[in-house]
């Protein structure tokens, strides 16, 4: 029997309020929390929404390479992430509007895998099709620069 995915799939979460910079959020059975640090008002009780933002690309990053490779025939042994941004403040600090909060992220990918040159580069081009924060992020201006390191055992 063949399995039809949905196309679309909706999405819901709820946010309450705890104090100003303090909000819990819940996704399905998930939940969490979002906070500024203690220099900006809040409690640092969890990741400011900038950071979450950010968090969200190196989950997806991860994520979706992880599937391509599973897709082609590969895995990794190892996968880490580091990323590299700079926020213009100006906007979320109510000075002015700011189209693009994120002009550069970098993302230095290190990864250890029986892959292929040619495996690599495939998932390489997949992740940028599909990610789909990293969409989100580019089509608001963000220049987004993947720096990958191979290691093979």
């Amino acid at each position: 029997m063949k399995v039809t995915l949905k196309q679309f799939v909706p999405r819901q979460m709820t946010g309450v309020a705890k104090t100003a910079t303090l909000i819990d959020i819940s996704v399905r059975d998930v939940e969490y929390v979002i906070d500024e640090p203690a220099q900006r008002g809040g409690t640092n009780m969890g990741p400011a929404p900038t950071e979450a933002m950010l968090g969200a690309l190196i989950g997806c990053t991860s994520v979706i390479s992880q599937k391509i490779a599973k897709k082609i025939g590969v895995t990794f042994d190892e996968m880490s992430i580091e990323l590299e941004a700079t926020l213009d403040q100006r906007g979320v600090n109510l000075n002015t509007d700011v189209a693009v909060p994120f002009p550069k992220i970098i993302l230095n990918i290190a990864v250890t895998t029986r892959a292929s040159d040619e495996e690599m580069a495939t998932i390489r081009s997949e992740l940028q099709r599909f990610c789909a924060v990293a969409t989100v992020f580019r089509a608001a201006g963000t220049n987004i620069v993947e720096n990958w390191t191979v290691t093979r055992p």
